[in-house]
């Protein structure tokens, strides 16, 4: 958002930038535009969910308030009151970021060409210049810049108080309006601030390159809330550029949607000042018919008209030389902020640049300082740590290895001693063991053999018995 925020910086340096508000919902009427309605009441029956409300504002000032409609992407009325007209006009177009993104952070109307690519959906629900190029049309103020003072004339260049007209329709629309509030509305006000005005048109199907609708009908109505009040409504149908109807509010009203009410309790349409009216129509009727309203102003200056025009030619030549000599010194000192600004610009974007530069080597230098102050208390913690954990390690080795030695029985570990003597020791009855055995063997051997044989005489013996007769032996 680089673009957005150089907008807002230049916002905050040059507090003189056109600015629109769009009103929030929760907001009551205009906000603080509603200054521009009678009894700060904003017109009834417009309430369709496409219908914005903003405030336009220049110089932190609000100046005159716009019901726009995202559907027809044209304003529906714009709500002003009159002020000194201005000699010159400058034409520096503006549209509002927040009704194509809400979401944005540019609170401020901005140039077109200064947001584009950075506002979400920019030209869905407003028109742009590119609509109108190529179509015939122009964009015409409903609100008139001509009707206003310098600071009043920037807000007004803004494409939410805009409708594509005719080139001829718009030029012959501002030119009569402005005859009519200058010469007909505003003389006959008592109170020249309680003259409310509503400029408006009328949607139709025809858009300009497909785009933004272009209206049928052209409306002003007019409300001078003071004593003796009054109201007035014009209407011009946009086919018939030379119509300029004169009506009453509520007859204009029956041209707008149903149940609209253009002005707190009409306005006193019903109790007017039938002087003040009558004045105003055959103001209206002579500006209709291309002819100029007198006054009793204009009767004096009449009067005094030939000594005016002989101080005039005399007072010329140095008029204009004081014209020029103001010309020059108006240059020359936009020339020396110019070259002043040019030179602050590069001196404090270079200082600018060394500043962030050395910001960000010292914040560069003390993170690494912190990084290395924090690890030492880390790395020696881990070391106590260790060495800790070492001494725990070695305990537990000892400790185990005792537990272990402990477990073994004593007898065992003095039969384990004894063992070599014993081996010794066991050798010679070892020895006298086997000689035994074998003496033993041999003797049992011998016995053995002198059983078996004396077994064998006994049995022999015992056999001749049996079988050899007695009697025998007596012979």
């Amino acid at each position: 958002m680089k673009t957005s925020a150089v907008f807002l910086l230049c916002l905050a340096v040059f507090p003189g930038f056109s600015r629109g508000r769009v009103v929030g919902e929760d907001e009551a009427g205009f906000a603080e535009c509603n200054v521009f309605f009678p009894g700060q009441v904003p017109p009834e029956g417009f309430t369709e969910p496409f219908h914005v409300k903003i405030c336009q504002q220049y110089n932190k000032e609000p100046r005159f308030a716009t019901l726009y409609s995202t559907k027809d992407k044209t304003p529906l009325y714009s709500a002003f009151k009159y002020t000194k007209a201005a000699q010159t006009e400058e034409e520096d177009w503006l549209v509002e970021p927040q009704i194509d993104d809400p979401e944005n952070d540019l609170p401020e109307m901005v140039r077109e060409a200064d947001i584009v690519g950075t506002v979400a959906n920019l030209g869905t629900n407003q028109a742009l210049a590119s609509d109108y190029v190529g179509s015939g049309y122009e964009r015409g103020l409903l609100n008139p810049s001509g009707l206003h003072g310098e600071e009043f004339q920037v807000a007004t260049y803004t494409l939410t108080n805009a409708v594509p007209l005719s080139p001829s329709l718009s030029k012959s629309w501002h030119r009569d309006i402005g005859r009519v509030v200058e010469q007909a509305l505003a003389p006959q006000c008592s109170q020249k601030d309680h003259l409310y005005l509503l400029a408006g048109a009328i949607p139709s199907s025809v858009r300009a390159n497909g785009k933004v609708s272009v209206p049928e009908a052209l409306w002003l109505a007019a409300c001078c809330d003071a004593p003796q009040g009054w109201s007035l409504a014009l209407l011009r149908n946009t086919n018939e550029e030379n119509s300029l109807a004169d009506l009453t509010v509520g007859e204009l009203e029956k041209q707008l949607p149903a149940g609209v009410r253009l002005f707190k309790g009409s306005c006193g349409e019903g109790n007017q000042a039938q002087e003040k009216t009558e004045a105003i129509l055959q103001a209206v009727s002579q500006i209709r018919s291309g002819g100029q309203v007198g006054t009793s102003e204009d009767q004096e200056a009449k009067e005094s008209g030939l000594v005016r025009k002989v101080a005039g030619i005399i007072a010329a030549p140095f008029i204009k030389l004081l014209e020029l000599l103001i010309y020059l010194f108006v240059e020359l000192v936009k020339f020396v902020f110019s070259f002043l600004w040019l030179v602050i610009k590069r001196v404090g974007g270079t200082l600018l640049n060394g500043v962030c530069s050395f910001c960000n080597g010292l914040v560069s230098y003390l993170k690494a300082i912190s990084m290395v102050l924090i690890s030492i208390p880390y790395d020696l913690g881990r070391v106590i740590v260790n060495i800790f954990l070492g001494f725990l390690q070695i305990v537990q080795d000892v400790v185990s290895l005792t537990y272990r030695i402990l477990r073994i029985p004593l007898g065992f570990v003095l039969h384990l001693a004894a063992f070599p003597y014993h081996s010794l020791c066991a050798i010679p009855s070892v020895l006298r063991d086997v000689a035994a055995g074998i003496g033993g063997t041999f003797s049992l051997v011998v016995d053995a053999t002198a059983a078996v044989l004396h077994g064998f005489c006994y049995l022999a013996g015992h056999i001749v018995k049996r079988f050899v007769p007695k009697g025998s032996s007596d012979d």
